[in-house]
């Protein structure tokens, strides 16, 4: 297991930019799957993109194009770069991590892997 904490969030315009971090401050991420997960308000968590130990990404088509996950294992951290910004993508976003797959959204509830507390993001139009 690993200890979470998630950075970086806050308001913004639409169109703009922001950049979540996500330290881990016990356990080395290099043995884990890390993601990032968001839930607006009403509704369902919802995986935003992932990257595998070996540095495979993968990304939710409403997200494709605009945001970019990356990992630097050696500063025990995983980063979210956010461009263009949309009103819809506003939500608490989570850093989550596991050792044996790259999570899905419903293994928060199942008490699967590792989870931050969470960083609010919110985007004004």
């Amino acid at each position: 297991q690993v200890h979470l904490e998630e950075s970086g969030g806050g308001s913004v315009q639409a169109g703009g930019s922001l950049r979540l971090s996500c330290k881990a401050t016990s356990g080395y991420i290099t043995y884990y799957c890390m993601g990032w997960f968001r839930q607006a308000p009403g509704k369902e968590l919802e995986r935003v993109a992932d990257i595998s130990q070996e540095g495979t990404r993968t990304y939710a088509n409403s997200v494709k194009d605009r945001f970019t996950i990356s990992r630097d294992d050696a500063k025990n951290s995983l980063f979210l770069q956010m461009d263009s910004l949309k009103p819809e993508d506003s939500a608490v976003y989570y850093c989550a991590a596991d050792r044996w797959t790259c999570l899905q959204a419903g293994d928060k509830a199942q008490g699967g892997g590792s989870w931050g507390q969470g960083t609010q993001v919110t985007v004004s139009s």
